[in-house]
């Protein structure tokens, strides 16, 4: 038997005679080259790491940054890239949730099935590939910022904090937008649900306007920030000026801790339920 095995499996075939640890890591690099092979062929697939937050970036600025006036002193333009860069971060989960109800709705899941391959390197390696894109996104928000007036106040560390702070928030929202696309069943609905979810979130934050002049029902849990405003809350060498600096509430005093916090608990609740789903729909 072992004789017409050897004969049979290829003498450079790489899934036998390995760990599962490097099984699995070989195929997540495997599948993450997949995933940026299809974005190099399909580079309209950055549209939203790319073309978007310019969009927003631009119309907030010059269209709605002259009506929104901001306690104290202090550039709007300056103030709008922190919540731009949370923003961005965070509208990729409905993206990584469309394109796993493609690979899903294709049959492009059965087919790694029948592979001899690591099963949970699928999702892994969707997730960093869309960091890999959120990277993108973050140069092109940085970009457009110095050109309409944002500038560091801070020094080489603060600011790779700010960066490091602000992806690991956005890795934390993709695991976010994989269980979506382990739940719904089609495209549409995994775009329509994104747009129904994160959306509102976003505006309901402190991105784009202080929290200040909110009404007071939607200051009432700010002791208790959800996520997306706590993402936006990186350190000054991103935000400056920040108003919310002077709201008495543990989140916006402790901003560092209040993403990392946010982010961990998103990455514990969700990347499991996503493994689960993935396991109960995939793997039978």
């Amino acid at each position: 038997m072992t004789a017409i095995t050897a004969e049979l499996v290829p003498e450079n075939d790489v899934t036998y005679g390995r760990s599962p640890a490097s099984h699995f890591v070989t195929d997540l690099w495997v599948l993450t080259k997949r995933s940026i092979a299809r974005i190099r062929r399909e580079p309209e697939t950055l549209a939203d790491v790319t073309f978007m937050p310019v969009i927003f970036i631009l119309m907030f600025a010059y269209v709605f940054g002259g009506a929104i006036a901001l306690p104290g002193s202090g550039s709007y333009h300056e103030y709008l890239i922190g919540g731009m860069l949370g923003m961005g971060l965070a509208q990729t989960a409905p993206g990584v949730a469309v394109a796993l109800v493609t690979d899903m709705s294709t049959g492009l899941m059965d087919r790694f099935r029948s592979l001899p391959m690591s099963r949970w390197a699928v999702l892994g390696a969707r997730s960093i590939a869309e960091l890999l894109t959120q990277i993108i996104g973050t140069v092109v928000v940085v970009a457009v910022g110095l050109a309409i007036g944002w500038r560091v106040h801070t020094g080489p560390a603060e600011v790779a904090e700010a960066f490091a702070l602000a992806l690991l928030f956005g890795y934390a929202f993709t695991w976010v937008g994989v269980c979506l696309g382990m739940v719904l069943r089609s495209p549409e609905a995994a775009q329509q649900t994104g747009f129904i979810i994160f959306l509102p979130l976003t505006f309901i934050s402190s991105a784009f306007v202080p929290i200040q002049g909110m009404p007071g029902w939607l200051q009432t849990d700010r002791d208790l920030e959800p996520d997306v405003r706590a993402g936006h809350r990186v350190p000054g060498a991103v935000r400056q000026p920040e108003p919310a600096a002077a709201v008495d509430a543990w989140p916006m005093q402790h901003p560092e801790l209040a993403v990392v916090c946010w982010s961990v608990a998103m990455l514990l609740v969700f990347a499991p339920l996503a493994v689960r789903q993935f396991r109960r729909k995939v793997l039978g």
